[in-house]
């Protein structure tokens, strides 16, 4: 009896054998909405013709199978695969190859299997849900006679190292083989591939741990074949190709080697592993190899000259190289180049001979430069933060040298100060030599309450620029904290921030307790919710110390310089309190907006036509769970504009030009390459799976109450679930204008209606901006949790739209991205906290009626502010005239009335509303 050797056989219309003399079986990837932007956007416009010619030019360009997938937000995957699936069946260039089914939906993968010609592959489970589910599911797909790609992923999450990768897939070969079954020639290992070149220590060894446990899986577990997405390898270069393309020519040689049987990959773009250029490939293998431990920066230094040039080399201009060291340092500060920081550095140390005297003297100096051109406006924050890095690096360097040199130096310093005032002690003389060495000691935290840090985190970059000695305490720090750390660095200034409104009210706390203990330093108070007039009325007078609005990070350093010098302070401080007296009295004496009585506000509310006209029904009551959507299709909807205001970059983001339009050319230029990083950074954050993004929303029946707005059990309108409260316009209008509240928008209680809402957060960029600044990369650090709010808003966006289409008065595609992006959309999503409802004790109601915690890890503090900070929540309303507006000048009779309907104190009411109130 003839034997059949064991072989993975595939098949179309026609059968493919993946036998011994097959080196490699190429799956082709851009019929993958995840992977090809251009896939992606054909058939979200319905157009499948050319979606088809996508996967048909995979097939022309060399693969051998075709990987599907529709994981979209806004794609119906289970419908789709079913529907494109059955065209290819009618198209014989493709059909004649076999198909792989992708997706991370068990249902969608389902649907795959029901409508595949021949034998394809599944891609992919895996035990990360446990080992009942990962047989069940086994157990389907074997039904079906498929192969089954299977991630090392397990209840512990993704396999990173070598032995976590054999670990996992020698426990998942086990049961496929030895409990469900399964044909072992129709077992396919995906060990991850990851991103190297990353700049973190951990990930040099990842495509060599890859390679080693493709080896061992083919020596140790018979049968099974080996694949991966290769794309990843190389994200680290994103924007060039060149590279691109010799890291994953090089990398599927040598896993080729190893064993590896099949990839992922654009048939397209490889190139020729004896056609890499010698040098290029000597420095792409270092780096998948981890030969040395500075592939990864030379690796980096040699792809500049492969950027753009189709692989024709640029010399890069280093005559500043044959400059002094001092010029070279200054050089690099002033162009956030810290590639030679170290060597540099060192030549420096061994001139100065004492480590400090090069950072008082040519570090220092080339901050100067930097400080005094930001100030002039002929340098912006992003520049300025990359001239942190490279100064950090120096100073990481020299750190070591000057431990060495303390005592000494230390010891001459406070000869020299007792030499001068014999009265001093020595304790005394040592705090005054340490004190000399910076330009003052600054401490800033986020206030109690409060996560929000990328302001702070970037005034304190600033400053650290200018010499100023920084300690960040953090976020959700309390007031004893804050002034006992104060104390004991004999903090010189004090800075607090927030972004809530609660954090203003924390703000006068420690103000008065600073008052109190009988502190004397200046406090500087910063944040978005913050404001001159506030300060001035709330917190100033609460303590006698200086006490100073900061607009932004680039008045942190003129505003501190001349509060801590000897010939600035004293008139700097006088012109500070004659302006907040000024707002004081323009506040309690000065004209006031003409307001009305809540009465009269509620009678010139707006008058709906309810009876001509029925409110929408949304598809669904309760709520929904959007679990970790692909980031890739969040950022179709990221507003780049405020992530340049983040920045201190002002203007508008043109999506389709790509460019912020300001009046400032330079600018713009420097928002175009912050651009350009910030994709990169994307980029990576996808490839090593560092955001994690959890939503959940949901439609209840509802009816106003007044100013109330009452949501119901169910459908009978019978019984109370929960009731929020809304707070009207009491602002005389001219115009003619209603005064409204957010009641407004739903119908009273004789005519059905529904109400909406939303949590939406993203996880892990603070757990990564802890790495970054590790490695000493603010600017790293600041970009991700910059990116995590965009994504925030984007989720919030994405998530938006599908409630609207479920609520049934918007399609699909009725709207385009930048449509969407500038809401030119029939309804509105506000939050609890912001200016139509400023009230931040509204989100536990919306928490609770949604179960977000639970659904999403998004918890709110003490102080209702949403963690991890990069959040967003609100409330969704449908009827066509509701839109955005603003609350201010409430009066007393409605801080009142609103406190009754909450069954909380007015002064309990004030102290969450004092920013909007018009009276004293």
């Amino acid at each position: 009896m003839k034997t059949i050797p064991h072989a993975l056989r595939l098949s179309g219309t026609e059968a493919y054998n993946h036998t011994a003399d097959k080196r490699f079986l190429m799956i082709g990837e851009r019929a993958n909405v995840a992977g090809s932007p251009q896939f992606a956007k054909l058939v979200r416009a319905g157009d499948l013709e050319a979606a088809v010619e996508v996967a048909r030019q995979q097939v022309g360009n060399g693969a051998n199978v075709i990987d599907i997938c529709f994981d979209d937000g806004l794609i119906d995957g289970k419908a789709m695969m079913s529907r494109f699936l059955q065209l290819l069946q009618g198209e014989p260039d493709v059909a004649k190859v076999p198909i792989m089914v992708d997706s991370s939906k068990w249902e969608i993968l389902e649907e795959g299997l029901k409508y595949l010609q021949g034998k394809g592959i599944v891609n992919s489970i895996s035990l990360k849900e446990g080992e009942e589910n990962f047989k069940r599911q086994a157990r389907h797909i074997m039904k079906y006679g498929a192969a089954v790609v299977v991630m090392a992923f397990d209840e512990n999450g993704q396999a990173a190292s070598y032995e976590e990768k054999v670990r996992i897939c020698e426990r998942a070969y086990r049961i496929l083989v030895d409990e469900v079954g399964f044909n072992q020639d129709d077992i396919i290992f995906d060990p991850n591939i990851l991103t190297v070149a990353t700049g973190i220590e951990e990930h040099n060894n990842y495509a060599l741990d890859f390679i080693n446990a493709t080896r061992w899986i083919k020596e140790n577990l018979p049968g099974a074949k080996v694949s991966g997405g290769v794309s990843n390898i190389s994200f680290s270069f994103r924007g060039n190709n060149k590279v691109r393309e010799a890291m994953h020519s090089a990398f599927l040689y040598h896993a080729g080697l190893a064993g590896m049987d099949m990839g992922i990959v654009n048939a397209g773009m490889l190139e020729l592993y004896d056609e890499i250029p010698k040098d290029l490939l000597e420095h792409v293998e270092d780096v998948l190899l981890n030969r040395r431990p500075d592939s990864t920066e030379r690796l980096l230094e040699l792809a500049e000259s492969y950027k753009n040039v189709g692989g024709k080399k640029i010399e890069e201009d280093l005559a500043w190289r044959s400059e002094s060291v001092e010029k070279r340092l200054e050089h690099a500060l002033l162009r956030g180049i810290d590639k030679y920081i170290d060597e540099d550095t060192e030549e420096a140390r061994l001139k100065y001979v004492r480590p400090l005297k090069v950072i008082e003297g040519p570090l220092m100096d080339g901050m100067g430069v930097v400080g005094d051109l930001f100030g002039a406006g002929k340098m912006f924050l992003p520049q300025v933060v990359k001239s942190a890095r490279v100064m950090k690096k120096a100073v990481a360097w020299l750190f070591p040298f000057m431990e060495a040199d303390k005592a000494e130096y230390l010891a001459a310093d406070i000869a020299a100060f007792k030499e001068e005032d014999p009265s001093l002690s020595n304790e005394e003389a040592l705090k005054l030599a340490e004190r000399g060495r910076s330009a003052g000691r600054f401490l800033i935290a986020t206030v109690k309450g409060d996560v929000h840090d990328i302001g702070k985190n970037i005034v304190g970059v600033v400053l650290s620029c200018n010499g100023f000695e920084v300690t960040d305490m953090g976020v959700m720090v309390s007031c004893d904290k804050i002034l006992a750390k104060a104390k004991e660095i004999g903090a010189d200034v004090i800075g607090l921030s927030g972004l809530i409104t609660p954090s203003l009210d924390e703000m006068v706390h420690v103000a008065k307790e600073m008052e109190r203990l009988d502190f004397k330093v200046p406090l500087l108070i910063g944040g978005a919710t913050t404001s001159a007039a506030h300060t001035a009325i709330k917190i100033a007078q609460h303590y006698s110390g200086p006490v100073v609005h900061v607009l932004d990070a680039s008045r942190s350093v003129p505003v501190t310089t001349s509060l801590l010098s000897k010939d600035q302070k004293e008139g700097f401080a006088a012109e500070n309190r004659e302006k907040q007296q000024k707002l004081r009295d323009n506040f309690l004496g000065g004209p006031k907006r003409e307001t009305l009585t809540l009465e009269d506000a509620r009678a010139a509310g707006p008058k709906l036509d309810w009876q001509n006209y029925t409110p929408p029904v949304p598809a669904f009551t309760g709520t929904r769970t959007i679990s970790n959507p692909s980031l890739r299709e969040l950022a179709e909807f990221i507003d780049w504009t405020p992530f340049f205001h983040a920045w201190e970059l002002r203007g508008v983001w043109d999506r389709k030009a790509n460019v912020l339009k300001t009046k400032n050319a330079e600018g713009a230029a420097e928002a175009a390459k912050l651009h350009q990083d910030a994709l990169g950074w994307i980029d990576r954050i996808i490839a090593e799976d560092r955001f994690r993004a959890e939503g959940i929303y949901g439609f209840f029946p509802a009816n106003s109450d007044g100013d109330d707005i009452i949501v119901w059990t169910d459908g009978t309108r019978t019984t109370e679930r929960t009731r929020f409260h809304s707070l009207r316009q009491q602002i005389k209008k001219d115009s003619g204008k209603p005064n409204v509240a957010l009641a407004d928008w739903v119908a009273g209680g004789g005519l059905p209606d529904f109400i909406g809402g939303f949590v939406v957060g993203i996880h892990g960029a603070h757990e990564f901006a802890d790495e970054l600044d590790k490695q000493i990369d603010p600017y790293g650090s600041i970009m991700v949790k910059a990116i995590a709010d965009r994504f925030a808003e984007a989720f919030a966006e994405f998530l938006h739209h599908k409630a609207r289409i479920e609520w049934g008065y918007e399609t699909e595609d009725e709207l385009t991205h930048d449509q969407l992006i500038h809401e030119n959309y029939r309804g509105i999503r506000p939050a609890p906290g912001y200016p139509a409802q400023p009230d931040h004790t509204e989100k536990p109601l919306l928490f609770d009626l949604l179960g977000a915690p639970e659904a999403t890890g998004v918890t709110l503090t003490e102080s209702c502010a949403m963690h991890p900070g990069a959040a967003v929540c609100g409330l969704y309303f449908s009827h066509p005239d509701s839109h955005y507006f603003a609350i201010s000048e409430i009066q007393k009779d409605q801080i009142e009335d609103y406190a009754k309907r909450k069954g909380i104190t007015v002064q309990e009411t004030e102290k969450w509303l004092g920013p909007w109130l018009g009276y004293a």
